[in-house]
């Protein structure tokens, strides 16, 4: 995998590109604000941009817009120190595939990224709950339901992933093993012709196989 490091702080993106090639990524370049890291990104074609937000002239919200628009193909995930849901939402709904922060442990760092290679989100679960409830209200549902297409253990489960809970949580909640959740999981995206969970909690909002209400009503108990 190559990679595209974009932060205004030296220091930092030296630590990262000596972590990221101590863990055998390609690192192609770095860019020191949002206008090099679109620059950089057309030019050097990597496949994945690591980007913080907060970088002087064009930030990392603007810099991931003009990437996504002009080189779709091009992963870019948020690298930063804020926890703002508005952020992440704007984040997410401009196309980044992840969502990191800065204060993560390496280990917890480097498993995330690899996300990346099995096509799901690189974010931690407890993020895709606050993700989708961000998006949710865009959603239009249905009158009808598109009904046969999940199973109800399925439905179950994509409602629990909905908010946030980790495979190993499900497997608990639902008294099955993790690679059972795993299998389900599969099958959902399968089924819903989708990339990682976020698009697959959409698709399954969009034909009516959840509700919003469930999944709001969960993430006001969690």
């Amino acid at each position: 995998m190559k990679i595209l490091v974009a932060d205004d702080h030296a220091l930092f993106r030296d630590g990262i590109v000596s972590l990221l090639e101590a863990a055998r990524y390609t690192v192609v370049g770095q860019a020191r604000d949002g206008n090099e890291a679109v620059e950089f990104a057309l030019r050097l074609k990597p496949d994945v941009v690591l980007m913080d937000i907060s970088m002087p002239g064009l930030d990392g919200l603007q810099a991931l817009h003009n990437i996504k628009t002009r080189a779709p193909q091009i992963k870019v995930v948020i690298l930063t120190a804020s926890e703002e849901d508005t952020d992440l939402i704007t984040a997410m709904r401009s196309g980044a595939q992840g969502y990191l922060l800065k204060s993560l442990g390496s280990e917890d760092f480097l498993a995330n990224l690899e996300c990346l290679n099995r096509g799901e989100l690189a974010v931690n679960s407890q993020y895709i709950g606050r993700i989708v409830e961000g998006l949710v209200h865009l959603v239009n549902q249905p009158e009808e339901p598109i009904k046969g297409i999940l199973t109800d253990r399925e439905t179950e489960l994509l409602i629990l992933v909905a908010n946030g809970l980790s495979n190993k949580t499900i497997a608990q909640q639902l008294s099955v093993s993790e690679n059972t959740v795993k299998y389900h999981m599969r099958q959902i995206l399968q089924k819903l012709d989708a990339q990682n969970r976020t698009e697959a909690v959409i698709s399954a909002l969009q034909a009516g196989l959840i509700k919003r209400d469930d999944i709001l009503k969960i993430s006001a108990q969690a």
